[in-house]
């Protein structure tokens, strides 16, 4: 089932991803540090310190957004580029990255996941922190993520989830769906925005479902590590032969 964020307009998925994120752009780092209280740093974080763990020379950071994990992957990384649908998630993220003085190790460009601007085998390894769900063609998408990464590339997809244990499950359900619609409408000034948040964490094929849709677009070494209880899961996968393993 595709979930779009404006059911009752016209426009496709992504249309409709690319404006949502323009009109919440201004608050959403206020918003998801009040919603995660901090917690999707230390996710993040996560990431990169396996993304450490090989020599990374090209990183592409896919959803980017303001660009939180593409700035921390600069530091294991000597060349990052991130890229969005969103030119107002884009325009925060850059004033961000001069802020840093990164502008000569971090670029940020718009670009669709479904048609990325970049040769075969370009990168040596691909990010993406709570976007793919947001893909309108999410098959084409992992496609396109694995077809820039060299043979023996990495694959690192954070992504929201249900958890499935009580307590965590019921007050999972309560806060997401609940609570943070009314705070995310009340703050972002948006109607929808965060009400399309549990509704597309519950339509995306998470688990063992996403790790298929992984090996079938060309990864193997395919694992997924449930963070905070099933808050969230962190998807790992790699291109082609190697002899390393992407351990947790």
């Amino acid at each position: 089932m595709t979930v779009r964020p404006y059911s009752d307009r016209q426009g496709s998925k992504r249309e409709q991803v690319e404006e949502m994120f323009d009109s919440i752009s201004p608050r959403y780092d206020l918003l998801n540090r009040l919603f995660s209280l901090g917690i999707d740093q230390g996710w993040r974080k996560r990431v990169v310190r396996m993304l450490g763990r090989e020599p990374v020379e090209r990183l592409l950071d896919v959803a980017t957004g303001t660009a939180d994990l593409a700035i921390l992957g600069s530091t294991k990384a000597r060349e990052v580029v991130g890229v969005d649908i969103s030119e107002g998630m884009l325009k925060l993220g850059r004033e961000k990255v001069q802020k840093r003085q990164l502008t000569d190790r971090v670029t940020l460009q718009r670009a669709d996941s479904a048609d990325l601007p970049f040769t075969d085998a370009h990168f040596d390894a691909v990010t993406v922190a709570f976007g793919v769900r947001n893909f309108e063609d999410l098959e084409r998408g992992i496609a396109e993520m694995v077809r820039v990464l060299r043979p023996g590339g990495r694959l690192f997809v954070l992504e929201f989830s249900r958890p499935l244990k009580a307590p965590m499950k019921q007050l999972f359900r309560l806060y997401f769906h609940r609570v943070m619609p009314a705070v995310g409408k009340l703050v972002s000034r948006d109607d929808r925005a965060y009400t399309y948040l549990p509704e597309s964490v519950d339509a995306f094929p998470e688990g063992a479902a996403f790790e298929a849709i992984l090996a079938r677009n060309g990864l193997g070494e395919v694992r997924s590590r449930p963070l905070t209880g099933g808050i969230a899961t962190l998807y790992t996968g790699r291109k082609g032969p190697a002899d390393a393993r992407i351990d947790a």
